[in-house]
């Protein structure tokens, strides 16, 4: 049987420039507590779109998962930047309010 992290990974190997694939694969290893390879597929997908703004919230999470704090911040803090300048307040509020979980 395929599971769905296998299915997710195909389609980001016939995608590979598609950061909604590689974003699809981070969160789905973030259901599975695979925080490092979340954090590689959300790398992923930002070295494709980095103005794909919910990634860095998601990559944030991931890396707070793992213990990788310092990962975590820097990922809110572009993300925040990111999202201010796409005019997503929304986004920017609530990695604000991770960020100060964690400083």
């Amino acid at each position: 049987m395929t599971t769905r992290l296998e299915q997710l990974r195909r389609l980001a190997e016939a995608s590979p420039d598609d950061p909604l694939t590689h974003y699809a694969v981070g969160l789905e290893c973030l259901n599975l507590e695979r925080w490092e390879e979340a954090l590689a597929a959300f790398d992923r997908a930002l070295a494709i779109d980095a103005g794909y703004v919910p990634a860095y919230y998601h990559k944030a999470r991931a890396a707070i998962r793992a213990g990788r704090r310092d990962v975590a911040r820097m990922a809110l803090t572009t993300g925040m930047e990111r999202a201010r300048a796409a005019g997503d307040q929304k986004t920017e509020r609530e990695m604000r309010e991770l960020l100060e979980t964690i400083a």
